[in-house]
């Protein structure tokens, strides 16, 4: 297995698992197929067997020169102990490093315990949000009304 960019293609495979990675909560309506199309160079995604395990979609600030941001990262759940979430975060550092930028940003939901961790251990800082939710710095309506965030930064 090998990291590789995504392409246009690859939009469908990863579409279709989306949601079931996510047990059930309707994600995919947040992946459109655009990332697919524009950020190839800066998106990535792991197979076996044709199957996708794992990607990551991200790219480089228009408006912040020197940031880049993970839009999102999924990881087959038969696999999440196998250190793909962390070898594609790293693959997009090396690659948006060389590009000129020092800062990653990414955001999660309050809920998703296991990807507030997951950020923590791999080094980002919690930036200060509006209110605290079980001890967590959140954004109140950082993508809509209700639609609370944890905002992170790293640099890199």
């Amino acid at each position: 297995m090998q990291i590789r960019n995504v392409q246009e293609q690859d939009y469908l495979k990863v579409i279709t698992v989306l949601n079931d990675w996510w047990s059930g909560r309707q994600m995919s309506d947040m992946l459109p197929k655009l990332f697919f199309i524009h950020f190839q160079s800066t998106s990535f995604i792991v197979e076996e067997n044709g199957e996708v395990i794992a990607f990551l979609i991200g790219f480089l600030s228009q408006t912040l020169p020197g940031e880049a941001y993970i839009h999102f990262v999924g990881v087959h759940p038969d696999k999440r102990k196998d250190g793909w979430g962390r070898e594609l975060y790293h693959h997009f550092f090396q690659t948006v490093k060389q590009k000129g930028c020092d800062t990653i940003r990414c955001i999660t939901s309050p809920v998703n315990k296991g990807s507030i961790s997951f950020h923590t251990k791999l080094g980002f800082a919690i930036e200060k949000g509006d209110k605290i939710v079980d001890g967590i710095d959140v954004s109140s309506n950082y993508d809509g009304k209700g639609n609370d965030r944890v905002i992170f930064v790293k640099q890199i």
